[in-house]
This record gives C-alpha cells, structure tokens and sequence, in this order.
C-alpha cells in the first residue's frame, strides 16, 4: 500500500490570476519523496459551481470538486486576481467556506490579493501579512489591524501563510514544501521547475 498524500485544496473562481494557481499546482503536484520518487501531496482544484470557471485572460479550467463535495484537506491554498478583489470578496457563501477551511485545515495559505479573501472571510484579523505589492497599501486600509509588510515573497505566521504576486507563489509554496517535507524535496522541486529557489 501506497504512502498516503497530503490533501491540497487550491480554491478557484473566475478571474483568478492563471500563475496564482498553477503555480502552487504545480509545486505540491511535482514533489516528491527523495527515496521512492512516491508523491507527497495529493492536489484538487476546487470552485463554486461546477461549471469551468474563466481565469485571468479567458483561460477556462474545470475544477475537480466543488465546494460542497470535496475530500478533507490538510492545506487551502486561496489564489489572487481580479476575481478576488472585485467578486468574491461580496460572495458569502464563498467567505465562509473559505473560514471552515481555515478552522480545519493545518496550513491556509493565500497568494497575490487572495489575501483579501482570507481578510473578508475573517480568517486575517491582526496578523502579520503581505500581498502584491500594488495592493498592499489597499489591504492595509481596509483593515487596519492587520501588519501588512512589503519587501518579501511570503509571510508565515504558522497556520496562515500569506504571499506576494503571482510568481511569489510559488516562492512560497516551496517554502512549504520545505516545512513539510525537507528543504532536500524542496531543492529538487524547484530544480525540476528550473525555478531560481533559495531556502529561506
């Protein structure tokens, strides 16, 4: 019997940024354990509805599961984009699955203005966190509370972990896979990505 994977959700809706998701997909789907080459994740892309969302640029993608039908997960990954900011921030049904994810998962992780989200959701209350840099001060004003910082690709305070634009992404997922499973799984991943990754 098989070695079971680490269930990874990654959350999407139309006008998601691409990179946002794919790059953290891609991430956690090539890792691998060094001894066995057996994979340490098990990913699932996740929306709404069940019709194929349209991403950043007319990009149409069809997730595996839906809201009300996926398998627990140990990890959420929220992605960014105009979608995020614009149309799902006012969704609620939306913000509070994102919320009981958050309350049950080990690690809710949020990439670009996905940040946003997990502030409306009430998951970001007073935390420490970062988003895309064009965004920061906007994330900043609107909840005041917060510690939004500029100048790094993530933030991790433990059970949240917080990123940059788009490529930070997968900066930060990497960071993750280091975490979780060594800074040797994350090494080769990145490698295999042909991904300029250093340990942070």
């Amino acid at each position: 019997m098989g070695k079971t994977r680490i269930p990874v959700g990654i959350f999407l809706f139309d006008e998601v940024e691409v990179l946002d998701f794919a790059g953290p997909f891609e991430v956690f789907s090539l890792a691998e354990n060094s001894a066995d080459k057996s994979k340490i994740f098990q990913v699932h892309t996740i929306s709404e509805r069940p019709a194929p969302v349209s991403a950043r640029n007319g990009l149409k993608v069809q997730a595996e599961f839906r809201c009300d039908n996926h398998p627990q997960l140990e990890m959420v990954i929220v992605p960014g984009g105009y979608g995020a900011e614009k149309i799902e921030i006012h969704n609620q049904p939306v913000l509070s699955w994102i919320r009981k994810q958050a309350d049950t998962c080990a690690i809710t992780a949020s990439v670009c203005t996905g940040a946003f989200l997990l502030a409306a959701s009430g998951v970001l209350t007073d935390q420490t966190v970062t988003t895309h840099h064009l965004d920061q001060a906007d994330l900043q004003k609107q909840y005041p509370n917060l510690q939004v910082i500029a100048g790094k690709k993530f933030v991790d305070t433990g059970r949240i972990v917080t990123s940059g634009g788009i490529s930070a992404g997968i900066t930060m997922s990497l960071h993750l896979v280091a975490r979780i499973a060594g800074r040797e799984v994350a090494a080769a991943t990145a490698r295999r990505m042909e991904y300029d990754w250093s340990a942070d």
